[in-house]
């Protein structure tokens, strides 16, 4: 019996030893922080190049979540959890600014692009688009792709340059708002529409549609991509990715896809 007791003691202190050696020890550092961006559908392939540079340079990961701009800003709005805003128009990033949802001072022009008119590629002509083209004989009984004018920057770009040339009444009725300027491509794309306004860089990245036309700059408000961080944002990594994005090496895959890149 005093053996067994002894025993037991004896398993009592070293189990009581092994836990206090283990309470001891420092905690396993915890794996980084993903840096979570809210990007215009329009970036996806040049960020997604740009992100997996990113990765390949610092070992840190940039996590991109693509949508029209008014439905991430809203997101943002509504506190989801991002570090970095890139809107695809300077009009849904005065609104985040103006609620203080940004850190005012990151914020700065990145990019600038252009819209054009886009077919299916079998079926794509040349369109002079001037003053009062005829938009509406194209499109025959046929719907015009592009983002929702009210909510999606494309679309709002597309109605500007539309009312500009003097054609928006004519066409009004035949629009397809898309939820996002990828949206309004894929219809064109899969023949669900004879034509759609997107940017051009959406319109190099899909193989099934081709450019026939290209609106002149003076047509609409400059198409500029400002980004920011977030105020919300916590993510020490956040200033240096900021910081690759307005770099030379992050610029090649921007202009790759069409992008011009702002000094």
């Amino acid at each position: 019996m005093q053996n067994r007791r002894q025993w037991m003691k004896l398993t009592t202190a070293a189990i009581a030893a092994l836990w206090l050696g283990a309470a001891a020890l420092p905690a396993p550092a915890e794996a980084a922080e993903k840096l979570t961006v809210f990007a215009a559908a329009s970036l996806k392939d040049a960020l997604d190049a740009a992100n997996a540079a990113w990765a390949k340079e610092s070992g840190k990961e940039a996590v991109a979540s693509y949508a029209a701009s008014g439905a991430l800003a809203k997101q943002i709005e509504n506190a989801a959890p991002a570090d970095i805003f890139i809107s695809a128009d300077l009009d849904w990033m005065d609104y985040v600014a103006k609620k203080n949802l940004i850190k005012a001072d990151s914020r700065t022009k990145l990019l600038r692009n252009r819209i054009v008119l886009v077919a299916e590629k079998d079926k794509a002509n040349p369109v002079e688009i001037k003053q009062g083209f005829d938009l509406a004989g194209l499109l025959g009984d046929g719907k015009l792709a592009m983002g929702e004018p009210k909510s999606v920057p494309a679309g709002k770009y597309a109605v500007a340059a539309l009312e500009k040339l003097g054609v928006w009444t004519s066409v009004e009725t035949k629009v397809a708002g898309a939820e996002s300027v990828r949206a309004a491509l894929a219809l064109v794309s899969r023949g669900e529409a004879p034509y759609g306004i997107v940017y051009q860089t959406d319109a190099t990245a899909d193989k099934g549609v081709a450019i026939v036309g290209t609106f002149p700059a003076d047509s609409h408000p400059p198409i500029i991509y400002p980004v920011a961080i977030l105020a919300e944002s916590r993510n020490p990594d956040a200033a240096a990715y900021l910081d690759f994005l307005k770099s030379d090496k992050a610029a090649g895959f921007f202009t790759a896809q069409g992008f011009t890149v702002r000094k």
